[in-house]
């Protein structure tokens, strides 16, 4: 069948594609609502769920699971290196799908996918039931970003492109800044949080249904593309990013518990205050718009870099270390929006495997900076490991992007 202009006219980009569900056009059901906010508000929701309860909420509630249940520190180092392996597959075939079938068919997997993994952790009777349903759920985060890149190609005028998919970058801290305040109030109820959680997973797979194209855009899989050096310079920040964010992300709340004393409730305090500053990833696309990628690049390193100490060093305060968590939030989200960016105007006609290249990389390189940052902190201590993981961070802006006119050329 033959799609309409929104979901085919805008990119130029139509063929054999549909928006119709029994020959009803979709979109033109809602025509009064943009692309941009249509895609956007979707695509902020899922990635939210995904990442936010179907990820990063596991860990929040794993002190009442783990009395439950009864882990132990070998299981739960299992689900740890399985969720990784797990979003290391699902976002590379995420992307070769996304290429082959389109945006709403993988969107839409991944939302079941979270659905199924989370409902699994609500009903899980077992250590090692509960352990398969979170590396399922865990499967969503890396499913559900690609088919989103692809929809916004596919949909949004070019323009409002970078915003829209920096905005939907930005679910993640939405999701994470609402998983804290949810583990406070919910304590105790995690199988009732992660009922909750699922099926507002599947409500979001209906929504994506209806409002996610089905074009494929008119491209197939094209396998791994070509180590440009402007791919090359991609990786290579990416990584190194990743690697400095683990510092927090991996380590905050062990950081602060040794410089504070603070107990867990208070460490959800911190999570929530990193989700909370990650809000400001949305504005991603914005400022590269203004400032270009580099400066916005450079700038956000930076903050990172500034962050770390702020929460590690011996002379962290409450007040540092929750403005500490706030900046690492915007700075990763940020950073992640222009990794995003990058990735589609290397790869313009292949946003599903762009936006994968970057996303990738960021997740090795947080696979890598996690042990590291473990050993120096048992040999060396805090202060010296906070210090190394900032210039890491730092360092990632030695690899700079061309400017947008210049990437064809690369």
């Amino acid at each position: 069948m033959r799609g309409c202009d929104t979901c085919n006219g805008l990119s130029g980009r139509g063929g054999d594609n549909s928006c119709e569900i029994g020959g009803s056009c979709l979109c033109r059901k809602s025509t009064i609502i943009s692309p941009a906010l249509r895609i956007g508000a979707t695509g902020f929701g899922l990635i939210a769920v995904c990442y936010g309860f179907a990820r990063f909420a596991f860990g929040l509630f794993l002190p009442q699971i783990d009395a439950d249940l009864g882990l132990g520190p070998e299981l739960s180092g299992v689900i740890s290196g399985g969720s990784f392996a797990g979003y290391c597959v699902a976002i590379i075939v995420s992307a070769v799908l996304t290429e082959w079938i389109g945006a709403r068919a993988v969107a839409t997997t991944a939302a079941i996918v979270a659905a199924v993994g989370m409902a699994g952790i609500a009903l899980a009777p077992s250590p090692m039931v509960l352990a398969v349903a979170v590396i399922v759920a865990g499967l969503s985060t890396g499913l559900a970003s690609p088919p989103m890149a692809e929809a916004v190609a596919a949909t949004v005028r070019a323009r409002q492109q970078d915003a829209t998919n920096t905005t939907i970058n930005a679910g993640t801290s939405a999701g994470v800044a609402l998983s804290g305040p949810i583990a406070l109030a919910m304590a105790g109820q995690w199988r009732l949080a992660f009922a909750c959680f699922a099926a507002l997973a599947a409500i979001l797979a209906g929504i994506a249904v209806i409002s996610l194209p089905a074009s494929r855009g008119g491209t197939r899989p094209g396998g791994v593309p070509a180590i440009t050096g402007q791919l090359f310079r991609l990786v290579a920040a990416a990584f190194l990013m990743g690697a400095a964010s683990t510092a927090l992300w991996s380590f905050g709340s062990q950081l602060i518990s040794q410089r504070l004393d603070w107990g867990i409730t208070a460490s959800s305090f911190l999570w929530s205050c990193i989700g909370a500053g990650g809000i400001a990833g949305a504005w991603a696309g914005s400022l590269i718009d203004r400032l270009g990628l580099e400066r916005v690049h450079c700038a956000f390193l930076a903050m990172m870099a500034a962050s770390i100490p702020a929460v590690g060093y011996t002379v962290a305060s409450t007040a540092t270390a929750m403005l500490g968590g706030a900046v690492s939030g915007a700075s990763y989200l940020m950073l992640t929006g222009v990794y995003l960016v990058w990735g589609l105007r290397v790869l313009p006609h292949r946003p599903a495997t762009g936006l994968m290249v970057g996303f990738l990389t960021i997740a090795v390189g947080q696979t890598a900076g996690a042990p590291i940052f473990g050993v120096f902190l048992a040999a060396f201590g805090a202060g010296p490991t906070v210090t190394v993981f900032a210039v890491l961070a730092l360092m990632a802006g030695l690899f700079r992007p061309q400017r947008a006119g210049s990437l064809a050329a690369t």
